[in-house]
């Protein structure tokens, strides 16, 4: 369902926002307390979420390019169409075939997946940003070792 407001955007610190009417937010479902959401600024388009804002309901932050595409700036009453975006896809990070074969061959598969998912997560993304194939095969032997000594950190290197 698409929902019509228009709204004074402020700054609160350096960054320009409005709040957006409680009748709105009340129609919508928040996911961990946020509110994922698509919609136009002045009829250009934007994906952005909407924060809590303790006992004064939901702000949406309007960033930079939803300003230039709008052409509107700080102190200008400008015009939304918002609706709530359930097409959000969670970013999940992708298992390296390098990294996957290291831990079959290694029988620790089943000590990774027993991670907590936050720990699972920190070490394939910083698996997956490394840039040369040196550096992914030297992490990910840091990586088995640490599993198999039972002393995973939370960060890498």
């Amino acid at each position: 369902m698409k929902f019509r407001f228009s709204a004074k955007i402020f700054k609160v610190g350096i960054n320009p926002c409005v709040m957006v009417p409680p009748e709105i937010t009340a129609r919508m479902t928040p996911v961990k307390g946020y509110i994922p959401v698509k919609g136009k600024i002045e009829r250009h388009p934007f994906r952005q979420t909407l924060v809590p804002v303790r006992s004064k309901g939901f702000r949406l932050f309007v960033n930079g390019p939803m300003l230039k595409g709008a052409t509107v700036k700080t102190g200008d009453v400008t015009h939304f169409v918002i609706e709530q975006d359930f097409e959000r896809k969670k970013r999940t990070a992708r298992m390296n075939p390098a990294f996957r074969k290291a831990l079959t061959s290694n029988r620790l598969l089943n000590v990774y997946t027993g991670l907590i998912p936050s720990r699972k997560k920190d070490i394939l993304k910083y698996l997956n940003s490394l840039k040369t194939q040196e550096a992914l095969l030297r992490n990910i032997d840091r990586v088995i070792s640490q599993l198999r000594a039972g002393s995973v950190k939370k960060k890498y290197p």
